[in-house]
């Protein structure tokens, strides 16, 4: 099954807009998705609790962050939302755990270098075990300097920009109602949808 891990040791980055967003978007394709949080903060669970019964069902998976266990076998997709400062023997079991790891990383010269150690580590991975990397640009316009700047620093480690994602309310409000962009009409939403299109190609990849 596929299992999508949305990662970055720093904080604040927007790792459980992003994994929300993707159990969303495989719920919208009517795959059983499971939602998991290693995160303290618990905020991809709190989000599931949110969530109206009426949209369409996101599961639990209830984990420890100090005990990385296998998914249960009737989930078809698995989105796991990971905190800050993962590193050590808990990265390595997370890793083993996925398939896909998506990176959401702020265009500023500061949370770059932040992470840098972290995609080295991930760029090394992906090239020993094949892993799928991809890095999410967040709160960020594409056709500014700092975006280029962001391109041009993760492709030098070999990993892919997914994407750009603006920075706007919508996240906010969706979320403090348990929904994602794939949960409301297309048209309420459609320049975020956009620029979801890469991020979804890569997921269905």
């Amino acid at each position: 099954m596929p299992i999508v891990v949305v990662a970055n040791p720093k904080g604040g980055v927007g790792k459980s807009t992003l994994s929300t967003n993707v159990a969303g978007y495989f719920a919208r394709q009517g795959h059983h998705v499971m939602l998991g949080d290693i995160d303290r903060q618990q905020s991809s669970a709190l989000w599931l609790k949110l969530r109206p019964t009426q949209a369409r069902p996101i599961h639990t998976w209830d984990i420890s962050h100090d005990l990385i266990a296998r998914p249960p076998k009737e989930a078809t997709h698995v989105v796991l939302d990971t905190p800050a400062g993962l590193h050590g023997w808990r990265f390595k079991d997370v890793l083993k755990l996925a398939n896909k790891v998506i990176v959401p990383l702020q265009p500023s010269i500061f949370d770059i270098y932040a992470t840098r150690a972290f995609l080295d580590e991930l760029a090394e991975t992906r090239r020993a075990d094949k892993l799928d990397v991809g890095i999410v640009g967040m709160r960020v316009d594409p056709r500014t300097i700092a975006a280029d700047k962001l391109a041009e620093f993760v492709g030098g480690l070999g990993l892919p920009v997914l994407g750009y994602l603006r920075d706007t309310q919508n996240y906010i409000h969706l979320a403090a109602r348990g929904l994602t962009l794939f949960d409301v009409a297309p048209g309420r939403v459609e320049k975020d949808l956009q620029q979801w299109e890469g991020i979804c190609r890569w997921l269905d990849h």
